[in-house]
């Protein structure tokens, strides 16, 4: 685990507890030691600090996804802004969580190990295999693959699981607080995250992201999936394992 932050005595405290709580934690105190650590060593999961002399946490994370190693390894932000719009580019950008400074250490260790459950849980294969279909979209939960008429979808480990979710329940509205907990096991968290999640779900897979018809805004409860129907029903082909 690698813990990111230019503040000597918060890196130190939170390591601590990290240790305590069963980790190995490599420290860095700035964003270009991060990335050189995290190339050398890749983590399980990095606690990543927003603000960092030289790369800030934003670019750190981007340069992260950017790589093979780094496109589904859990990153929970650390921050000591209040702008919700800072937040969002963080969840934009792939952050798992994010935790606002002052903050609680023991807190910011249960989210360390929220998010290290859900992304393990989703690295483990599915017994047995299965294909997950909606109209011309088809999930292959094994192979972690999402497809809609036959074209690869570009899906975040968060994006993977709540579609996957929305689509094994069609035509039921949930509210965000209610897919947090459903989706990714969390009973604490900003619900802008779902509607982050929500937003870029609906770039990928929406043929009109700004008129959406697959995922609906149901007013006052939260998000429901209507799946339409397959003109010409999507086949994995021959490239499936």
């Amino acid at each position: 685990m690698l813990v990111v932050d230019d503040d000597p005595t918060v890196a130190e405290v939170v390591a601590g507890y990290l240790v305590r709580a069963g980790h190995q934690v490599q420290r860095a105190a700035d964003g270009h030691t991060a990335l050189v650590a995290a190339a050398a060593a890749p983590p399980d999961l990095v606690v990543l600090d927003l603000m960092l002399p030289g790369i800030d946490g934003l670019e750190v994370c981007r340069r992260l996804r950017a790589t093979e190693y780094g496109a589904e390894l859990p990153v929970v932000m650390l921050t000591a802004k209040g702008d919700e719009a800072d937040r969002i580019l963080g969840l934009e950008l792939g952050a798992d969580d994010y935790v606002t400074k002052p903050f609680s250490p023991r807190e910011l260790t249960l989210r360390v190990q929220s998010v290290l459950r859900r992304a393990r849980a989703a690295a483990a294969p599915a017994t047995p295999p299965e294909l997950v279909t909606a109209g011309d979209l088809v999930l292959d939960p094994q192979a972690r693959r999402a497809r809609r008429g036959g074209r690869e979808l570009a899906l975040t480990l968060r994006e993977f699981d709540l579609l996957a979710f929305l689509l094994r329940n069609p035509g039921t509205a949930f509210g965000r607080e209610e897919l947090m907990q459903r989706v990714w096991g969390w009973d604490f968290g900003d619900l802008s995250t779902v509607t982050v999640h929500v937003r870029r779900l609906r770039e990928k897979i929406e043929d009109d992201p700004a008129a959406p018809v697959l995922i609906s805004t149901v007013w006052g409860v939260g998000y429901r999936f209507d799946p339409a129907p397959a003109s010409d029903p999507t086949r994995w082909g021959a490239d499936r394992p």
